[in-house]
């Protein structure tokens, strides 16, 4: 690769390679090279791991109070194909990539192939400068991701947000008890309320256990102030 493209690859990964000889290997499909050795596909399995490990521990650091199942919805997002061939695109490094004939036109060059290119990249990296240089490269790709995937995922997911409210400012995590249910056993509801440190929130009635308790969790947490009560023209 010539020292142009290398100066273009630094400046968009904001990063300056040790050995840049490096990138020859991680801009070449395999559909291009003689022997699968010499294209990126190894140095993808590898990137693959590292970008997992960091954002895995970013996840945990960031999220002290949320389960196992929260934060593996999250980082599923965010390593998925689709997110990190986005990001290659933004790059706009896919135009680097040296493919076969035939593939250079094909949706795969925007999709599945320029997913593995970031995870080249950031094994390249990593290989090159170490674990540090890689943690920094993909944080910084990813911490306005994690944000962003982290409101998708718990929009309107009130449980979640009294819990890690009552945890941080209380260090207490609140319970939920069954006050009442009606109807027959195919057709019940139930009323649910938010009880803390003795305090008992404003009850709340739903069709199941679980849409009694993300509405009891609404009350409390407009109780608490945490959230204004919605208008009744929205």
């Amino acid at each position: 690769m010539d020292a142009e493209k290398v100066r273009q690859i630094e400046q968009l990964l904001e990063y300056q390679f040790n050995d840049p000889s490096i990138l020859d290997e991680t801009f070449t499909h395999s559909s291009l090279a003689s022997d699968r050795l010499k294209s990126n596909e190894r140095l993808e399995f590898m990137g693959d791991c590292v970008m997992s490990l960091v954002i895995c521990r970013a996840l945990y650091d960031r999220f002290p109070t949320y389960q196992e199942g929260d934060l593996t919805k999250i980082k599923s997002m965010l390593v998925s194909r689709k997110t990190c061939a986005d990001l290659t695109n933004a790059l706009g490094l896919t135009d680097f990539l040296r493919v076969g004939k035939g593939t250079d036109k094909c949706r795969a060059i925007s999709g599945s192939i320029a997913a593995a290119c970031l995870e080249a990249v950031i094994a390249a990296i990593y290989f090159d400068g170490g674990f540090e240089a890689a943690e920094k490269f993909i944080l910084r790709q990813f911490d306005p991701l994690i944000s962003q995937v982290d409101a998708e995922q718990h929009q309107n997911n009130f449980k979640s947000v009294l819990q890690q409210y009552c945890q941080r400012e209380f260090n207490r995590t609140p319970y939920y008890e069954l006050l009442d249910e009606k109807g027959p056993d195919h057709n019940k509801c139930f009323e649910v309320a938010v009880v803390m440190d003795h305090r008992r929130f404003p009850g709340a009635w739903g069709v199941t256990k679980k849409d009694a308790e993300q509405l009891a969790a609404y009350n409390a947490l407009i109780e608490l102030k945490v959230i204004e009560p919605e208008s009744d023209g929205e």
